[in-house]
């Protein structure tokens, strides 16, 4: 039996509770960054209609168009990045969002967990590398923009530390969920 907690401990117990509400303005700060990429991804897409109908100046318009789509999916993908953040972030650390008969509320956000999170965050930094690795490559074939060696395996090495980071993760959040589901089942993990 334990002892009823002293009105310094019932205090100290609510304060560090109530402090997770420190984070509520980090996610309204992410949600003015949101705006920020989407005036960047109407500026790139204004530049890519500007090159696909303005005159030929271009020595290889297709590139250039292709590098501006890989740009503006680059924008989209971290602005899903972001999404996941302010979302995920707020149900899991801070409040829930009690958006449960919303007929648009996200499929992942009903499981969503720190473990979770942490993996599809991964997840999306590995979709933005593979990104940027792949306007690297067409970069490297344009001889009008010049590309090192030494960048594009930097580049290449720092991708295959997020693939091998998000396979870590997911490996371990998928340890520590069959431990809870053996606890849970009475069975030793």
């Amino acid at each position: 039996m334990s002892k009823p907690d002293s009105p310094t401990e019932k205090f100290l117990e609510r304060a560090i509770f109530a402090s997770r509400w420190l984070q509520a303005p980090l996610y309204l700060g992410l949600i003015l960054a949101q705006g920020v990429y989407v005036y960047q991804f109407f500026v790139e897409l204004w530049h890519l209609i500007h090159i696909a109908v303005g005159p030929g100046e271009l020595k290889d318009p297709s590139t250039a168009i292709m590098l501006g789509v890989l740009g503006l999916i680059d924008v989209v993908m971290i602005a899903n990045l972001l999404i996941m953040v302010i979302i995920g972030g707020y149900e899991t650390f801070v409040s829930r969002l009690h958006i449960e008969d919303h007929e648009d509320q996200p499929e992942w956000l009903s499981h969503v967990n720190a473990g979770v999170l942490k993996v599809k965050l991964a997840t999306a930094l590995i979709s933005i590398s593979s990104i940027h690795l792949l306007k690297t490559f067409i970069e490297v074939r344009s001889p009008a923009i010049a590309v090192s060696n030494d960048g594009v395996m930097w580049q290449v090495i720092i991708h295959a530390i997020f693939v091998f980071s998000a396979i870590a993760l997911a490996w371990t959040d998928k340890l520590m969920m069959a431990g809870v589901h053996a606890v849970k089942a009475g069975e030793k993990p």
